[in-house]
């Protein structure tokens, strides 16, 4: 009887998921290998939720939308989504980021979707213009932690929440496809009638903008009737 050879533990090393150096499967081969055995990837959606992770891991290269919920990542880099053309959505939300790398969402042509809710971010980083859905609640966001006209040329921009943060003041201008706004509970105490309005053109209607939240400001929405003409709905807020 011919036993076979014994087994040589050499010969078949044990899978180990590195995330840090340029690996066999780093993130510049876009083989992305090692997130697919920790997390889920099914058909360009790759799904990290609740994995403990501190960082984002290298991902494909065919990745259209990232879940990385309820983890713990603290700071996000600029190479975390390099070469990532096809990234549509990004949901981070439930964290623990404080911090950004300043062009980390500069170079994805085709992000829509940027989801940051219940994180610790106190600035918020430079954005594509191709942005559909922002979601910034439950942050630590103060005004000039906002880029200066950083919404105006997102022409496709629809929705919009900012409520729970320490905003002064509404970032405007406003992008005219805007639909939702949500700015509850944060420090806002007057209005502008060019925040939504056009002072210059009497006649100018903001059609799409039907849901806006001002509640838990210290404003009073009454004493800027100006401001709301243009508007197909009032704003909720205290009266």
């Amino acid at each position: 009887v011919t036993l076979p050879p014994p087994h040589n533990p050499v010969e078949n090393p044990p899978v180990t998921l590195d995330f840090k150096g340029p690996g066999l499967f780093g993130p510049e081969t876009g083989l992305g290998m090692p997130t697919c055995l920790l997390c889920v990837c099914i058909r360009g959606s790759v799904y990290c939720d609740d994995m403990g992770l501190d960082q984002i891991p290298p991902l494909p290269k065919d990745t259209t939308h990232l879940y990385g919920r309820f983890n713990k990542i603290r700071h996000v880099k600029n190479t975390d989504f390099i070469n990532l053309n096809k990234l549509q959505s990004i949901d981070l939300t439930g964290n623990q980021i404080s911090g950004m790398d300043e062009d980390v969402f500069r170079s994805l042509p085709q992000l829509k979707e940027l989801l940051l809710a219940d994180n610790n971010l106190q600035v918020m980083p430079e954005l594509p213009v191709t942005m559909k859905h922002i979601d910034l609640r439950n942050n630590r966001l103060i005004s000039r932690g906002v880029h200066s006209e950083g919404f105006k040329d997102m022409s496709q921009l629809e929705f919009l929440y900012m409520s729970n943060n320490n905003l002064d003041y509404i970032p405007t201008p406003l992008p005219l496809g805007l639909r939702v706004l949500h700015l509850q509970n944060n420090n806002i105490q007057s209005l502008h009638e060019d925040t939504f309005c056009n002072s210059h053109d009497r006649n100018f209607i903001r059609r799409n903008l039907e849901d806006i939240r001002l509640d838990g400001n210290p404003l009073n929405i009454n004493l800027f009737a100006q401001a709301y003409v243009c508007l197909p709905r009032l704003p909720v807020g205290s009266h």
